[in-house]
């Protein structure tokens, strides 16, 4: 990681918001340990790791933004699969971007393959561009922050790094499970009113 150097951090966590494979779980914490090291700082591991998350989330959007549904499914039946993406999986992220808003996107930066599809639909979707950055920022700054700190200070201890993301991945879940619930029960309690 250290080889690798800031800018490389940025360059893999563009890939990861790009190419959904490759899993910021890996890249973050490695790049924290690294900084406990010695071999970078911190501070500069969170930020390149940022810039590159927020540049692949701008263009993403920008993509969205441009063009139309039926050009974004028809490359995505072509060339998806190189993107290790399905047309059923923008779909998906449409769906959930219709049905929850605006929240989708901050949320949405802290779940692997979510962050990498919720900019499409965002961009189709015409969401004002400083609210969608905001949202992002916000989601990357969070994730990025936890996951780098995590690799400081367990990075010698893999087995509780493993306990570490297991849990952290049930809350996620449970969050965004419970905000989805809220948000249907709100609807349903305006749809009676």
């Amino acid at each position: 990681m250290e080889q690798l150097g800031y800018l490389g951090i940025a360059l893999l966590m563009f890939l990861d918001n790009v190419i959904p494979p490759i899993p910021s779980e890996i890249i973050m914490p490695s790049a924290g340990y690294a900084a406990s090291q010695g071999q970078l700082l911190l501070s500069g591991v969170i930020i390149a790791g940022c810039i590159g998350s927020l540049t692949a989330a701008a263009l993403l959007y920008w993509i969205g933004y441009q063009f139309n549904h039926d050009a974004i499914f028809r490359f995505t039946d072509r060339y998806g699969k190189y993107l290790f993406i399905k047309s059923e999986d923008i779909q998906k992220s449409l769906l959930w971007f219709e049905k929850y808003g605006h929240r989708i996107v901050f949320f949405g930066r802290m779940v692997p393959a979510v962050r990498s599809l919720i900019s499409i639909p965002a961009g189709m979707s015409r969401m004002p561009f400083w609210k969608f950055m905001f949202y992002s920022a916000l989601g990357t700054i969070i994730w990025t922050t936890f996951l780098a700190c995590v690799g400081f200070y367990f990075g010698e201890n893999q087995a509780l790094m493993h306990e570490i993301f297991s849990r952290v991945g049930y809350v996620i879940i449970t969050i965004v499970v419970f905000v989805l619930l809220w948000h249907y029960y709100r609807k349903l309690k305006n749809k009676n009113l």
